[in-house]
């Protein structure tokens, strides 16, 4: 009996080992999410995009603006809404700027393009 849990457990370790890896290719094989691109590259191309068009005259007092956006499947920016005001003139602004934002390259997932949700935060602080 000792003699056979101790076949078992040596036949039983290499294919609970294989099983592992070849759950993790599967993973990355099968091609899991792939983030948005925005002009070829991934969220510092859109903060240049943002700061280059954002009109920073419009904010009246330091804090934080979010504001959130989806990126649908053909890359367009919808449903922008601001989810934490600082006030109205730099949301307003914020919603401008998102408005003439050019097209991104949709996020995938599995090789299809998906939509998917972006929350931007912007901090903005006094000034010396």
């Amino acid at each position: 009996m000792k003699t056979f849990k101790i076949v078992l457990l040596f036949l039983l370790i290499p294919i609970m080992a294989f099983s592992q890896i070849e759950g993790e290719d599967d993973f990355y094989l099968d091609g899991d999410l792939i983030d948005a691109k925005f002009n070829g590259g991934g969220i510092e191309k859109f903060q240049e995009f943002i700061r280059q068009e954002f009109d920073y005259s419009k904010v009246t007092k330091p804090g934080t603006l979010e504001g959130a956006f989806t990126i649908d499947e053909e890359g367009n920016v919808t449903k922008i809404r601001i989810t934490q005001v600082l006030d109205i003139a730099s949301a307003t602004e914020f919603i401008r700027v998102l408005k003439k934002c050019p097209k991104w390259e949709p996020a995938r997932r599995k090789g299809k393009p998906i939509s998917i949700e972006i929350k931007y935060p912007m901090v903005f602080k006094a000034k010396k």
